[in-house]
């Protein structure tokens, strides 16, 4: 069964994409990274951009302008080879911006969060690769339930916000929402491993080739989320 906790990467988006499927070409491991490459270049040219013309208008183009593609990119994976880049585009210019403002409160914060991030995807792929951390169905069941679970999280701070009342903002630097903010880095690093899997298993199983798109679509939003994680508990501990 091919499944990964990443909502842009579920067994059945890819089984729907097999079926339809009329022999223009495979899926590979190889396109996949390439094209991961690709998106990582366009996030990084983006984002040096935008940090270097810092801007709200920027960070609030580029968040909407990313979820827009996301959504499209989730909805319409045919389209991916288009939305795909474009979705690297819009988040460059989001994360940039933000990054800028992180780095103006707490300096060299953001050069610590991009190798940590770097770090830990190669120690993932690492740990996967060697078959230290086996991806059994329990393991991915447990990722899963813990990725929803922050999500449910995030979508009750998000609606105590609007009372006044949230409790995931970086003034609260205390060892409750330092652990919390631990487990949720952790959380997304496993996820990798998942996506990595996915990625593993969507190859084998003779996916058409513009999923390429897809699976590095996918492999993205894990690292830009992984990312943000780390710049916001790196924050966390700055304040301490």
């Amino acid at each position: 069964m091919i499944r990964s906790s990443n909502p842009v990467l579920s067994e059945k988006t890819f089984q729907s994409r097999i079926a339809e499927f009329g022999g223009v070409g495979v899926m590979t491991v190889k396109g996949t990274i390439n094209k991961t490459i690709v998106m990582a270049l366009l996030v990084a040219g983006t984002a040096a951009w935008s940090w270097m013309n810092p801007s709200n208008v920027w960070m609030m183009v580029g968040l909407i302008g990313g979820l827009i593609m996301a959504l499209v990119t989730a909805f319409r994976p045919r389209s991916a080879g288009y939305t795909a880049p474009l979705y690297a585009v819009f988040e460059g210019l989001f994360l940039g911006a933000i990054s800028a403002y992180f780095n103006a409160s707490y300096g060299g914060i953001v050069f610590q969060a991009v190798s940590l991030t770097i770090g830990v995807l190669f120690t993932m792929l690492f740990l996967y690769r060697s078959g230290i951390i086996k991806v059994t169905e329990k393991f991915r069941m447990g990722v899963f339930a813990a990725t929803g679970g922050i999500f449910l999280m995030y979508m009750l701070n998000l609606i105590l916000s609007f009372f006044g009342a949230q409790f995931l903002y970086l003034e609260n630097a205390s060892l409750l929402m330092i652990g919390i903010s631990v487990a949720v880095v952790v959380i997304a690093a496993l996820n990798l491993v998942l996506d990595f899997d996915f990625i593993d298993r969507a190859s084998a199983s003779g996916a058409p080739k513009y999923m390429e798109w897809y699976g590095a679509f996918g492999l993205m939003v894990t690292l830009i989320w992984l990312y943000f994680e780390i710049l916001r508990l790196l924050a966390m501990l700055n304040r301490r």
